[in-house]
């Protein structure tokens, strides 16, 4: 017959105390945190969306923190899903790595802190708005946003979720430590020029259609963009060309290397007031003019990939003019937290709650820059902007390319 007493707090807790004492409690080392293990109070667990090549690799350095677990994965290819599987399950020991195509079923997973975003760049505002409502801490791959207007949205939505959002620009201080030094030292007096000598701007995809293969969701590949038919180099990598997925080479190694140029320059918080395309007589390469009069250019510079001219000399990755390399001044100047380069300083982040070094304001900032000149491109035309408001100045149709449309239904809240 059915027991039907009835259970109160008193005599749940006398049950429970004497099943503790009839039997010996046995706790995994694992729990504890022995042999070697991370307790999991100082986990630090992850979902990763985009794994192509970049987002494998940027994976496999989150992997190599023992603090990290990575319990599922995403993309829209299912060979690059399943791969990202294998990675983590080899890394584990296990068979346990969550694998899916649909980014909502990472964003939406409960358990998750934090979320990498490594997808094609049309993607990145529309995944890491929605993991930062859902409660995740993001790092996105750079540029972190496609148009200027994505970016403000970022800043706006980490701030109201207290979020922490790291932007992907590990050469913004790994690279160009030594030129920040300089500059910021003093080495070469008042620097008033600085060179990026990076790629040029998108255009038009002309690529031919091509059929989908199986295992590829092209439709949520396209996501946010406009419909065209596939082609398979847009997932392997190849997107970056074309307006409608990425803004060039200018936001590409852009947000690397005008990033190094700003934080240098102390200007990584502003932004340019004036944008100049090249006329081909007093300004033969697309120039930045800033508030305080130095003036940042887009190629042109003569050695390297960055160059800054000041009062006193000037410097390139070889050192002067003469290829002298010198020994920068004993300065220091805040980078990193924690241990272990930017991945780790997003893991000291998401701890901590402090602002990582590529916060999303600074890495918005930088982007912003990129975006600038690729309208300036595009439009061949003087920008005047206002880095406080965010707009361009008496120009309607210029204003109208900060911002794209999004196919329904990944339309930006």
């Amino acid at each position: 017959m059915r027991s039907t007493r009835r259970w109160n707090r008193r005599r749940f807790l006398q049950a429970g105390v004497a099943a503790s004492c009839a039997a010996p409690l046995i706790v995994p080392s694992s729990v504890l945190g022995l042999e070697g293990a991370t307790p999991p109070s100082d986990r630090i667990v992850m979902g990763a969306i985009g794994m192509g090549g970049q987002g494998r690799g940027d994976m496999g350095g989150f992997l190599g923190f023992p603090q990290v677990q990575v319990v599922a994965v995403c993309d829209v290819v299912a060979q690059h899903c399943q791969l990202a599987k294998e990675m983590v399950d080899g890394r584990y020991g296990n068979t346990d790595c969550a694998t899916c195509r649909d980014f909502r079923e990472i964003t939406g997973r409960d358990g998750l802190d934090a979320v990498l975003i490594a997808t094609p760049d049309h993607w990145h505002a529309v995944i890491a708005i929605d993991a930062m409502r859902q409660g995740k801490d993001v790092y996105c791959e750079k540029p972190e946003c496609l148009t200027i207007r994505e970016g403000r949205r970022m800043v706006e939505v980490a701030r109201r979720y207290g979020r922490i959002f790291s932007g992907g620009s590990q050469r913004v201080w790994d690279d160009y430590n030594w030129f920040h030094k300089m500059v910021r030292g003093g080495a070469i007096g008042q620097v008033s020029e600085a060179w990026a000598n990076v790629g040029g701007p998108s255009g038009h995809c002309y690529l031919p259609p091509v059929d989908t293969p199986p295992g590829v969701d092209w439709d949520l590949w396209l996501g946010p963009a406009p419909w065209r038919p596939f082609h398979p180099s847009l997932i392997a990598g190849g997107f970056r060309p074309f307006r409608d997925y990425s803004g060039g080479g200018m936001t590409d190694w852009g947000c690397h290397t005008f990033g190094g140029a700003l934080f240098a320059l102390e200007l990584h918080e502003t932004g340019p007031v004036e944008i100049i395309p090249p006329d081909g007589g007093e300004h033969p390469q697309l120039t930045y003019v800033f508030a305080n009069g130095v003036r940042l250019y887009h190629g042109g510079g003569w050695d390297g990939i960055i160059n800054f001219r000041g009062s006193e000399g000037e410097i390139s990755e070889k050192g002067d003019r003469a290829g002298r390399k010198v020994e920068p001044p004993d300065i220091y100047i805040p980078h990193y937290k924690g241990t272990g380069g930017i991945f780790g300083d997003f893991l000291h982040c998401v701890k901590s709650r402090e602002l990582p070094f590529r916060d999303i304001e600074r890495a918005h900032r930088t982007a912003t820059v990129s975006h600038l000149g690729n309208i300036a491109y595009w439009l061949n035309r003087r920008l005047r902007w206002d880095p406080v408001r965010e707009q361009i100045l008496d120009d309607v149709e210029a204003n109208r390319w900060l911002d794209r449309p999004h196919r329904s239904p990944w339309c930006l809240a």
